[in-house]
């Protein structure tokens, strides 16, 4: 059963920390490329829904393990036209049949789920062939000076955030779930705290 603050603060918390501006550009940037059948991973607050294109895309399905998160996606703003179902699921446990999506959309989200490899191997299981996953992540910095001082923050930060790591390194993690990273971009958010700002963004084909 989820905690006090699990259930009244955290939601708080995340809106915060997920929806400032360099992040929602990070969105806006990635969501619109997504088409056809779209499962989103880790819905969230449906931060997300404001940028798909409804010329592209079919429907979107998110899944998320959090009701009163669930509830926000549900009120969340969307395009007019934009099909949405938002239902509980893990990302790791996928309620699907295989090859069922054009697109999966993964963003802040592997930093926070319990295994991000199985989740990884859900989203490869999930995609119809020659289907896209469009990512956008924090993660693990490549200096060692910042990598440092996220595994210092990070077991706070792990209880304040709903569980989200600081240090789970992204490019690799996709990488050993077959996916390619060619289209990866990654840099530091402008104004953004650098233990969190390390982001990589993508398209990748499995």
């Amino acid at each position: 059963m989820a905690s006090w603050y699990e259930r009244t603060l955290l939601p708080k918390f995340l809106a915060c920390a997920c929806s400032g501006p360099q992040m929602m550009l990070q969105r806006a940037r990635l969501v619109p490329r997504a088409s056809g059948r779209v499962l989103e991973l880790g819905v969230g607050m449906g931060l997300n829904l404001a940028f798909y294109d409804p010329s592209r895309v079919t429907s979107v399905i998110g899944v998320d393990p959090a009701p009163e998160l669930r509830a926000m996606a549900v009120a969340a703003p969307r395009p007019e036209g934009l099909a949405v179902e938002v239902l509980p699921g893990r990302a790791e446990d996928l309620p699907f049949e295989a090859s069922s999506f054009d697109s999966v959309v993964c963003t802040f989200t592997l930093c926070s789920v319990h295994s991000p490899e199985r989740t990884l191997a859900e989203a490869r299981r999930v995609l119809k062939p020659g289907g896209r996953l469009f990512y956008c992540e924090h993660g693990l910095a490549p200096d060692p000076g910042v990598a440092r001082w996220q595994r210092r923050i990070e077991p706070v930060w792990k209880r304040l955030a709903g569980g989200c790591r600081l240090t789970r390194p992204v490019l690799p993690l996709l990488e050993g779930a077959g996916f390619s990273t060619r289209e990866a971009e990654s840099a530091y958010l402008p104004k953004v705290p650098r233990f969190a700002g390390w982001n990589v963004r993508g398209e990748a084909q499995a």
